[in-house]
């Protein structure tokens, strides 16, 4: 058991698969424009869920990039959706992202990735 019963990353690191890690960085300035956009707006709810999104795709190893990718994308349901507060100049870059981000992870898992 390592420090803090966190178990020791496997398999590459996060900087070692550009294409991941570039997905998660645009991904990452997205999700601070909807923070910013969230809370500029008072929509407290969003901000409070989109508040730890940027910092784990910036920073977040490989593991933790699938879970935070998922979580974003739930923010676009068809009942309860981000689009609904905040502008579309905002959600839908965000969106994008989310969703190159979720399309590299999957060409990893399959090894198919370029």
């Amino acid at each position: 058991m390592t420090r803090g019963g966190l178990r020791p990353a496997t398999g590459p690191a996060r900087h070692q698969v550009p294409a991941i890690d570039e997905a998660a960085l645009a991904a990452a300035r997205h999700a601070d424009r909807a923070l910013a956009s969230a809370q500029a707006m008072g929509q407290a709810r969003w901000a409070t869920f989109l508040a730890p999104l940027p910092d784990v795709l910036r920073d977040g190893g490989l593991a933790e990039l699938r879970g935070v990718a998922l979580r974003a994308r739930a923010a676009f349901g068809p009942k309860d959706s981000i689009r609904d507060a905040l502008a579309p100049d905002i959600t839908e870059p965000l969106l994008d992202s989310i969703d190159r981000l979720l399309k590299a992870l999957a060409r990893r898992d399959t090894g198919s990735e370029s």
